[in-house]
């Protein structure tokens, strides 16, 4: 009568193994310290480095796959366009950003737990380097992205270029329209171009490093109360040696 299959009424969803967790996790440390590596030197890390001598370089596949991460020289990670999706068209090459609300950027980062993992994103100022907002989800749909972009909209208004990469929550017709409904430029990376997105890469290094690799996260609502006291202090208390020491918030609003 529903009109479902009797197996996918009863299913349950499998968990992640410990094991597939860890390996999960020290990927993803790796990966932040070396985002050049592709799954052939990630498999030869884990066997020569963490004692993984039975993890194959098929299984580390699938692993990077889910978490989306590809070296650097690869296409952008975490999510690749759906078919019938606009791409738009890189729009800051040769373009220097001069002041705030000029550019922002957007992307997806794994952020570990003890039994599991959320994805985080966030919207990010290039000019002054700021967190204008950030959503957890523990899913790539695109909603999470949509209630993100929507808060930094209401606060600040927007931003003259949006830029981020080909992924599916990006190129969807709920985000992009968003967007073209407030008058903003869209900008998309290229294929092959991970770099063209640099700062926002810059900042998960710092979230990370700083943040999610000295804490243990058990529970969702401990990882949004830490990355919540983090964001705070990155935006008015962290000093960054290119904004000549002085903090995101500061030149974001000066006055």
């Amino acid at each position: 009568m529903l009109g479902l299959p009797r197996s996918s009424f009863y299913y349950e969803p499998v968990p992640w193994s410990p094991e597939d967790l860890e390996l999960m996790n020290l990927i993803d440390e790796q990966f932040t310290k070396t985002p050049f590596y592709g799954r052939r030197r990630m498999t030869a890390y884990l066997q020569k480095d963490c004692g993984k001598e039975t993890v194959d370089c098929k299984r580390v596949r699938a692993l990077m796959r889910f978490m989306g991460l590809e070296a650097i020289y690869c296409k952008p990670r975490l999510s690749k366009p759906e078919p019938g999706h606009r791409i738009y068209p890189y729009l800051l090459r040769g373009v220097t950003v001069e002041r705030p609300d000029q550019v922002w950027s957007t992307d997806i980062t794994y952020i570990r737990m003890q039994k599991g993992f959320l994805y985080l994103v966030a919207i990010l100022d290039w000019y002054s380097r700021s967190v204008l907002a950030w959503e957890l989800s523990n899913t790539l749909e695109a909603t999470f992205c949509i209630q993100a972009l929507k808060r930094a909209l209401e606060a600040y208004g927007p931003p003259q270029i949006f830029n981020t990469d080909q992924g599916a929550q990006f190129t969807s017709e709920s985000f992009t329209g968003l967007l073209l409904s407030q008058g903003v430029k869209i900008s998309m990376d290229g294929r092959g171009r991970a770099l063209d997105n640099l700062f926002v890469e810059r900042l998960w290094r710092s979230v990370k490093y700083e943040e999610v690799f000295l804490r243990d996260y058990t529970t969702g609502l401990d990882a949004y109360k830490g990355l919540n006291c983090y964001f705070e202090y990155y935006n008015h208390q962290r000093r960054h040696q290119a904004l000549e020491y002085c903090t995101p918030w500061s030149v974001y609003r000066p006055n």
